[in-house]
């Protein structure tokens, strides 16, 4: 698709970058595998409360979560999680706690990925997005769905079961599609959700249906919020999005009808925007880009051709 400017197509998108984490699935049944991990004085451990842990930057410039020996975590029975090893061999668990920990030194700061992603290192944000995932799906699925009885954890975090009726339960994840429409005059089309700021447009989006192609699902999504019919559909990258069990799969879209009617539920307003028009409204201050950590920001660069404008860049 025309679309797309090459010159972005390969810079990483945020959260999704490798993480040199191998999420070794195969140890998560093995508790006697999981038990000599825990208590290896390499292993590295976390804290994750409410969609929140500790960060702290170093003195050199990085930001990194604040990671500690398991003989010094929080003590927990039974909220521990196995996210996987490195290619030294050290493990990493996660802890979910009702509260994150206080830090002796102060320094430490609690928060979230909107944050955080977008300042660790790849290895760091990784481990954060597989904890805030399975802590987010651990709090809401406590009972089972198919008797309503208590479940209990298993799999090191990923599986909770049913005592009662023997069903296992597993970490969901719903699929959206999120997508750049652009119309035969290579126009943008953003679009504004009713809670959203004044001035801050982005790109649409919306769930998968069941039953439905994610390609259908684009084209629907279009035209229930904005009423403009979509043709040629492009995937360009997924990103993981535990905001909060989402997977955002990015498209580009060309459409085959350019006037707008959006939906007054979702989008509260929608417009075409020529590149000009965009550098104009972002100089003004009439438009604000979307949030970096979202993919949404990086399928308007493809079109865009160049970075969004952050808070505090010069124009």
């Amino acid at each position: 698709m025309s679309t797309l400017n090459n010159a972005f197509a390969d810079r990483p998108i945020s959260l999704t970058a490798p993480s040199g984490i191998d999420r070794a699935a195969h140890h998560r049944l093995d508790e006697a595998w999981l038990a000599a991990a825990w208590s290896h004085p390499t292993t590295r451990v976390f804290v994750v409360s409410g969609g929140q842990v500790l960060i702290d930057d170093t003195p050199d410039g990085r930001t990194e979560l604040v990671m500690t020996p398991a003989f010094e975590a929080p003590v927990t029975e039974t909220h521990r999680y196995f996210l996987g090893t490195d290619e030294d061999g050290v493990s990493y668990f996660a802890l979910q706690k009702d509260s994150l920990p206080g830090r002796m030194d102060q320094s430490a700061r609690p928060a979230g990925l909107r944050e955080a992603g977008l300042l660790l290192s790849p290895r760091d944000a990784g481990l954060m997005v597989h904890a805030v995932a399975l802590e987010n799906w651990q709090r809401l699925h406590r009972f089972c769905s198919r008797c309503g009885e208590r479940t209990v954890i298993a799999a090191a975090g990923h599986i909770r079961r049913c005592q009662a009726c023997g069903a296992e339960h597993y970490p969901r994840t719903d699929p959206a599609v999120i997508m750049l429409v652009t119309d035969d005059q290579d126009r943008a089309l953003l679009g504004r959700q009713v809670h959203w700021p004044e001035g801050r447009f982005s790109t649409l989006a919306g769930f998968v249906e069941p039953g439905e192609s994610i390609e259908r699902a684009v084209a629907r999504e279009v035209f229930e919020e904005a009423g403009v019919v979509v043709g040629e559909v492009e995937y360009v990258a997924s990103q993981p999005w535990p905001f909060p069990s989402s997977l955002m799969l990015g498209f580009l879209a060309r459409a085959t009808s350019a006037e707008i009617h959006v939906d007054g539920e979702e989008i509260h307003e929608a417009r075409w925007f020529s590149r000009e028009e965009l550098a104009a409204a972002f100089e003004s201050g009439e438009v604000l880009a979307p949030y970096g950590i979202s993919i949404a920001s990086r399928l308007i660069e493809l079109w865009y051709g160049k970075p969004l404008p952050r808070p505090g860049d010069a124009l």
